[in-house]
C-alpha cells in the first residue's frame, strides 16, 4: 500500500453516482472550492462508486481550478455510473483499501436513494472493514487508527424530485424546463390541426414533473402515481377535453407519468390514454414520449445557484464533524440549506411506494408535502371549463408597475380559479389608469387560453400609479362597475399606490372591498414572498446571456463587467453571480469603493498573468451613483498593464422579456389561486381588509398592507430584511482561490 503523507489537514472525496442530473457540476465545484478554503486536501472519484472500487486514476486530487467553467455544464465531468461491485462486501473493502490510501475518510455523495443508501452501509461497515484490512497486512495500524470513522453527506441528485427531506432535488427545475419547453412547441403544432397530445414524462413514482408540467404548461388532464384516478376515469378525462374545446380551446394536452396507474394497480400508459382519446374523440392524437431529453442539456439558474449552496454546506459539514458525527441529507427549505437525518430521509421516501401499492393515496400525497397537496386541486380547478360563473362576486384583476414575465400566468389562473369558485371575473386593461377610463372587461375561460407561458402582459401595465386627486375616480370606477374585490399584480409601485390609497380609504366608499397584492417584479423587491414572479425568468436570461459571453471569450484574455437591473436591490446581481460562476459582485447593499476595486484590479492582473483567460464581474445597475459600469471598465483597462482588455455588458430589458421559466408560472398560479380564495373568504365575511402575499413556512399567507411601511425601506424600495444577503460568503468562498485573496 502506498500511504498518504503524515498530516493533520482533512482529506475528502466528492463523487457523484447513480442517475445524472443537471447541477451536480454546481454541487461537484462548491464541494472542492469551499474545502480547499476550508483547508481541506480535496479528491474527485471519477465513474461514482465504481470509482472508490477500482481505485487507481479514477480517484484525483483536484485543484481550486480543476473545477473552474462547469457550472453551465451538464451531466456530470467526473461520471456516474450504477456499481454492481459496491453492492458487495469485497467491493466496500476494496473501496476503503483505496481511500486509505489517499488519507480520505470524508465523503460528499451526490446521487440518489440508492447511492445515497449503499454509502451510508459503507459507513456502517468501515471500522470492520478496517480491521480486515490491517489483519491483512493491507493497511499499516496506525493509519486504520487515525482515520477510524468515515464521515458523509449527501446531496440528491434526481431529476424526479423523489427524497423527502428536500423542497427540491438537483437536476428537477432543468427537467422541468425541458418538459415545458416540449409543451409548449407541441402546443403551436397542435393547436394548428386541433390536435391532441399526450406527452409521457419521467416518475416512477413521484409525480412532481407530471404535475408541475402540467400546470405549467397549461395542459388538459395530468395522470401521477400519488393520485391515481377514481374508476371511470377515462370518461372524466375525454369529457374535460371536450368542454375545452367547446370553450374555444384548439389543442388538448394530456400529461402522463411514467409510474401512472388506475387505483387497482394496473399501469396507465400514454398509449392506453392516446388510444382511448383517438376513440371516444375521434381525432388524431398523437404521444410524444420525452425519456432522457429531461435529463441533458444545461442546467436552469436554479440549478446552479441551489446546488451551489448545497454543495458549500455539505463540504463545511464533513470537514467539521466530528466521529460521533450523524450522516445528513443536505437539502433545501424555502431558500434555505436544511439538514436531514440521511436514513430517515431515505425511509421515509421508500416508504411512499408502498403507500400507493396500498392505496392509502391520503397519505401517500401528504408525504409529499402540503404544497404538492394543495398543487393537485389547484389544477383540478383551473383545468375545467367553467363559463357560467353563477352566484359569485364580481372580481377584477389589475396590473401595476414594471412588467414582469407571469403576469399573464397569474391572469390565466386567477380567471379559471375564480370561475371555478362561481365568480365574474374582470380584467382591467391599462392599469388603475385604464380602471378609471372605465376600460374593463369580463374575462371568460376561453379568453386567458393561451396565455399560462405567455411573455408581457396582455392587460397591459403602467408604471404611472394614481395620484391623491384621481382617488375619488378610482372609487368611483370600483362602485359603477360593481367590483366586490380586486386583485393587484405587480411591483413595488404597485404595492406602494395600495398602501397609499388604503391609508385614505376611509375617505372613498369604493375602497370599502377586499384588496390584495400578488407579487410580479423582476427585482423581487418585495416584502413578504421570498421570490417575486418573473424574478426566476430574469435570472436564467441573465445565466443564458452570460453562457454566451464566455463563448465568444474563449479565444482572448478578457474581463466583462455585466451589468443587470434591479434597481437598488442586488438579488439579479448575487444569484446571477452564483448562478454563472463569476469572480466579483458589487451591489448596492454593499457600495462600491476605490480601495475595493483597487483591490480587484491587483487580482485581475495577478491573476491573468498566471493563466486566467476570462475574468467576471457581475453589477447592479445601482451599486454606486459613481463607479458605474463604463467607469469601472475604463478603470480595469487602465490598470491592467496589457494584460487583459475589458468590456462591458449591459443587459437592459432582455431580462423582462421572454416567456415565464416553469418556476414562475407554477409559482404565479399557486398565488393567484391562493388569492382568489382569500378574497373570496374575504367576500364571504363582508370584510374589506387590504393586503398582500406573504408566507409561512412557505405556504402563502395574507399580510395586512398597513404593515408594508415597517418592512419596506421606501426611499429603496427593497425589503428592510433580504433573505438572500445570507448567501454572500458563499459567494466570497467560491469566488476567490484562497492564496489570491
Amino acid at each position: 500500500m502506498t500511504t498518504a503523507p503524515p498530516t493533520h489537514r482533512p482529506a475528502i472525496a466528492v463523487l457523484t453516482s447513480g442517475g445524472d442530473a443537471p447541477g451536480m457540476n454546481a454541487v461537484v465545484r462548491a464541494v472542492v472550492r469551499t474545502a480547499i478554503g476550508a483547508g481541506a486536501d480535496v479528491f474527485a472519484v471519477y465513474e461514482g462508486l465504481q470509482g472508490l472500487v477500482d481505485g487507481g486514476q479514477r480517484i484525483e486530487r483536484f485543484g481550486w481550478s480543476s473545477v473552474g467553467s462547469v457550472q453551465h455544464r451538464g451531466g456530470t465531468v467526473i461520471g456516474t455510473a450504477r456499481s454492481a461491485d459496491f453492492r458487495t462486501r469485497e467491493g466496500r473493502r476494496r473501496a476503503a483499501l483505496h481511500l486509505l490510501e489517499r488519507g480520505i475518510d470524508r465523503l460528499v455523495v451526490v446521487g440518489g436513494d440508492g447511492s445515497l443508501t449503499g454509502t451510508d452501509v459503507f459507513r456502517s461497515e468501515w471500522p470492520d472493514l478496517l480491521d480486515e484490512l490491517v489483519e491483512a497486512g493491507e493497511v499499516p495500524a496506525e493509519i486504520a487508527a487515525r482515520h477510524g470513522h468515515l464521515v458523509i453527506a449527501g446531496v440528491v441528485g434526481s431529476i424526479d424530485n423523489d427524497m423527502v427531506g428536500t423542497d427540491m432535488t438537483v437536476g428537477a427545475d432543468t427537467a422541468l424546463h425541458r418538459i415545458v419547453d416540449a409543451i409548449d412547441a407541441l402546443a403551436s403544432t397542435a393547436a394548428s390541426h386541433q390536435r391532441s397530445f399526450v406527452v409521457e414524462v419521467m416518475g416512477r413514482h413521484c409525480g412532481y414533473l407530471a404535475l408541475m408540467s402540467a400546470i405549467a404548461g397549461g395542459a388538459d388532464y395530468v395522470l401521477i402515481p400519488e393520485n391515481p384516478p377514481a374508476d371511470g376515469w377515462e370518461d372524466e378525462m375525454c369529457e374535460r377535453l371536450r368542454a375545452g374545446r367547446a370553450a374555444g380551446r384548439r389543442e388538448s394536452i394530456v400529461v402522463v407519468a411514467e409510474g401512472a396507474t388506475d387505483r387497482h394497480g394496473n399501469p396507465i400508459t400514454s398509449g392506453h390514454v392516446r388510444d382511448v382519446l383517438a376513440e371516444r374523440l375521434a381525432e388524431d392524437v398523437r404521444v410524444t414520449i420525452l425519456g432522457h431529453v429531461q435529463r441533458g442539456g444545461a442546467p436552469s439558474a436554479y440549478d446552479r445557484w441551489m446546488p451551489t449552496l448545497l454543495g458549500h454546506a455539505a463540504a463545511l459539514e464533513v470537514v467539521h464533524a466530528g466521529p460521533d458525527h450523524e450522516p445528513q441529507l443536505i437539502g433545501v427549505r424555502n431558500n434555505r440549506v436544511h439538514r436531514t437525518p440521511l436514513m430517515s430521509a431515505v425511509e421515509r421516501t421508500r416508504q411512499i411506494p408502498g403507500l400507493i401499492q396500498a392505496g392509502d393515496y391520503r397519505a401517500a400525497m401528504a408525504a409529499r408535502g402540503s404544497s404538492f397537496t394543495d398543487m393537485v386541486e389547484v389544477f383540478d380547478r383551473i383545468a375545467q371549463a367553467n363559463d357560467e360563473p353563477s352566484g359569485g362576486a364580481r372580481i377584477a384583476v389589475v396590473h401595476g408597475g414594471g412588467l414582469a414575465p407571469g403576469m399573464n400566468t397569474a391572469v390565466r389562473a386567477a380567471v379559471r380559479f375564480g370561475q371555478s369558485r362561481g365568480h365574474t371575473m374582470l380584467g382591467v386593461q391599462g392599469s388603475f389608469l385604464g380602471l378609471v377610463d372605465g376600460r374593463i372587461d369580463e374575462l371568460a375561460w376561453g379568453d386567458v387560453d393561451g396565455w399560462v407561458g405567455s411573455g408581457g402582459a396582455e392587460l397591459g401595465t403602467r408604471r404611472a400609479m394614481p395620484r391623491m386627486e384621481q382617488y375619488y375616480a378610482v372609487s368611483r370606477a370600483l362602485e359603477n362597475n360593481e367590483i366586490d374585490a380586486l386583485l393587484v399584480v405587480g411591483g413595488h409601485r404597485a404595492y406602494q399606490a395600495v398602501h397609499d390609497m388604503h391609508a385614505e380609504r376611509d375617505r372613498y366608499p369604493g375602497f370599502g372591498l377586499p384588496v390584495i397584492c400578488l407579487p410580479a417584479t423582476i427585482d423581487n423587491n418585495l416584502p413578504g414572498w421570498e421570490t417575486t414572479i418573473g424574478a426566476d425568468t430574469a435570472l436564467n436570461e441573465i445565466v443564458t446571456a452570460v453562457d454566451r459571453l464566455k463563448q465568444s471569450a474563449m479565444a482572448s484574455q478578457r474581463a466583462f463587467v455585466v451589468e443587470v437591473m434591479g434597481r437598488y436591490c442586488g438579488y439579479l446581481a448575487l444569484m446571477g453571480a452564483l448562478s454563472t460562476g463569476a469572480e466579483r459582485v458589487y451591489l448596492h447593499e454593499e457600495g462600491v469603493t476605490l480601495a475595493d476595486l483597487s483591490d480587484d484590479v491587483a487580482r485581475m492582473v495577478a491573476s491573468f498573468r498566471a493563466g486566467r483567460r476570462f475574468h467576471l464581474a457581475i453589477r447592479n445597475e445601482a451599486a454606486s451613483e459613481g463607479y458605474t459600469t463604463e467607469v469601472m471598465c475604463r478603470l480595469f483597462a487602465e490598470e491592467s498593464a496589457g494584460e487583459f482588455d475589458v468590456r462591458p455588458m449591459v443587459l437592459g430589458h432582455l431580462q423582462q422579456g421572454g416567456n415565464p421559466t416553469p418556476f414562475d408560472r407554477v409559482h404565479a398560479t399557486r398565488l393567484a389561486a391562493f388569492c382568489v380564495d382569500w378574497l373570496s373568504a374575504q367576500i364571504s365575511a363582508r370584510t374589506g381588509q387590504w393586503a398582500f402575499v406573504g408566507s409561512d413556512e412557505g405556504r402563502p399567507t395574507a399580510e395586512p398592507i398597513r404593515t408594508m411601511a415597517d418592512l419596506v425601506d421606501s426611499a429603496l424600495a427593497r425589503p428592510r430584511e433580504q433573505w438572500w444577503l445570507d448567501l454572500r460568503p458563499v459567494m466570497a468562498a467560491l469566488a476567490t482561490e484562497p492564496d489570491a485573496r
